[in-house]
């Protein structure tokens, strides 16, 4: 299958078109003040030239916020428009984050998926990312207005 996309580092400036991805994308979560036009470039700045977006056609079809605290990556918001999945395109983007968190010495990465989205959770069992099962994962939200909507 010949490639027709490019994998390129995300900045500020396609916030609008990635998140406009982000609302088509069925079980997504998003969250009112992280995943803000303010949150998300917060995020990139801490971030810088980590995340990653795919591009086809001149349009974004794929998105990764990839981050590390210096010790451990994680993956966020992993995600390819329906009609582009199935081309590589999510499996280049998670190889781009690797590649870029291992450059930084980071020896270890993370990602949530929501049980309910089998899309995703079938994705990485392909990638042969390791279900963890022996631990719980904890939460403390700090800012009650930072809800999640997810997209039905």
């Amino acid at each position: 299958m010949k490639k027709d996309y490019s994998i390129r580092p995300m900045t500020e400036a396609d916030y609008d078109d990635v998140f406009a991805l982000w609302e088509t994308i069925t079980g997504f979560g998003i969250r009112s003040i992280d995943d803000s036009r303010e949150g998300v470039a917060r995020f990139l700045n801490r971030n810088p030239g980590l995340s990653v977006v795919a591009v086809s056609d001149g349009r974004i079809v794929g998105s990764i916020l990839c981050g590390h605290d210096g010790r451990r990556g994680c993956l966020y918001h992993v995600c390819v428009e329906e009609s582009c999945r199935q081309m590589g395109i999510g499996q280049s983007m998670v190889e781009t984050c690797v590649k870029a968190l291992a450059q930084e010495g980071i020896n270890k990465v993370n990602l949530i998926a929501f049980r309910r989205n089998a899309v995703g959770n079938m994705f990485w069992g392909k990638l042969e990312w390791i279900y963890r099962d022996d631990l719980n994962y904890y939460d403390l939200a700090l800012n009650k207005d930072n809800y999640t909507v997810f997209i039905n």
